[in-house]
């Protein structure tokens, strides 16, 4: 990327457990960013009128005109365009034993923290958010009605399950080489990945924030939530390493301004260069499989849709093909009634997601 680089932005809100687990890469890569509140639920015209996404999933970042969407692959380029070797924290630090564990890590947060212990975490959100707006938006999502009385009911069970998910992490910090999970030299990427989680779980379980997450439509409240399982009498070593990196982010210079006006942001981002062919693709150790892609009709040039494999299937982002790697795809989105403020490219991780070729006659 160029030497001054281009403006990154973060779209996301409050209560989104997501969107924290990227302020905390953003804080400890040291990245300067500008942070946009969109709303918990759609539409969110912002960006359907700014960049023509209709994707639902949030945060969302832009890095300049490249806008990257779903964790994964933020995670992915904020480590390539800000590198250790200009001085960013890198999110794979080399671990005590020399060794590099990125695809380990990488790994742990997409298999674990991101689905199994979010479910766990996800079902501590209380009962009153689930009889709001957000509950009948959410069901979109996922694709069927949300029962707000069963899943009050089932508190008990995902705050047990949580209890499962804490005891097999517990020895993951039985060590004396390092304070942080694979003994990494420093906070990585799993760090963060099960931080967010356990914090926003934490918050969320004693009803904080779910003001923000409901749009209004309910009170925050303070109960015990899940400190009756996540305490350090019954969890000593991942409680220590939880306020451990509590510590470290807290020590960290702020990197954020946030909702400054937002015409301000689109005219910097206008301005920002556009990336080249040859970089528009996150490095992969392989380049795509030329044949297997064509068999599955991703050429360069065809009409594709995109859409997460668990939620929001129902909800694709259809655009060109622009590019392909083995991990990334990369389109330029279909114009929308109402064009764009902005030529952009969005870039989709493929694991986690379905690349499907798109029959013009039957959009």
């Amino acid at each position: 990327m160029a030497d001054q680089p281009p403006i990154v932005v973060l779209f996301g809100y409050e209560a989104s457990p997501f969107t924290w687990k990227i302020r905390h890469a953003l804080r400890i890569k040291q990245i300067p960013y500008t942070f946009i509140t969109v709303p918990s639920m759609m539409p969110r015209p912002l960006l359907k009128d700014t960049f023509g996404l209709t994707y639902r999933k949030i945060p969302v970042l832009s890095i300049g005109k490249e806008l990257y969407c779903d964790t994964s692959i933020i995670a992915e380029a904020l480590e390539h365009f800000f590198p250790e070797a200009e001085g960013y924290q890198s999110l794979y630090p080399t671990a005590s034993d020399g060794r590099n564990y990125r695809s380990m890590i990488r790994g742990f947060a997409s298999y674990w923290t991101d689905r199994p212990l979010f479910r766990a975490t996800t079902g501590l959100v209380p009962a009153s958010v689930w009889r709001t707006s957000f509950g009948r938006d959410r069901a979109g999502l996922i694709g069927h009605k949300l029962d707000a009385d069963k899943l009050e009911k089932k508190v008990p069970e995902n705050t047990s399950r949580l209890d499962l998910q804490l005891s097999m992490l517990e020895p993951l910090f039985d060590q004396n080489d390092s304070p942080w999970s694979f003994s990494t030299s420093a906070p990585s990427l799993a760090d963060i990945s099960l931080y967010y989680q356990l914090s926003w779980g934490q918050s969320i379980s004693k009803g904080h924030l779910i003001n923000n997450l409901s749009g209004g439509e309910t009170k925050d409240t303070d109960t015990e939530g899940s400190d009756v399982v996540f305490n350090v009498q019954r969890y000593p070593r991942i409680y220590t390493w939880f306020k451990t990196l509590e510590r470290y982010l807290e020590n960290l210079p702020d990197v954020e301004k946030r909702d400054p006006p937002f015409g301000e942001v689109l005219k910097q981002i206008k301005a920002s260069p556009t990336l080249g062919k040859k970089s528009l693709l996150l490095p992969t150790p392989r380049s795509s499989h030329a044949e297997l892609d064509r068999k599955c009709g991703l050429e360069e040039g065809a009409l594709v849709s995109v859409a997460p494999d668990d939620t929001g299937r129902d909800d694709p982002s259809v655009g060109t093909l622009v590019a392909l790697s083995p991990e990334e795809v990369v389109i330029e989105p279909m114009p929308l009634d109402q064009a764009a403020k902005v030529d952009v490219r969005m870039h989709f991780p493929r694991l986690g997601f379905t690349v499907r070729r798109v029959d013009k006659s039957k959009l």
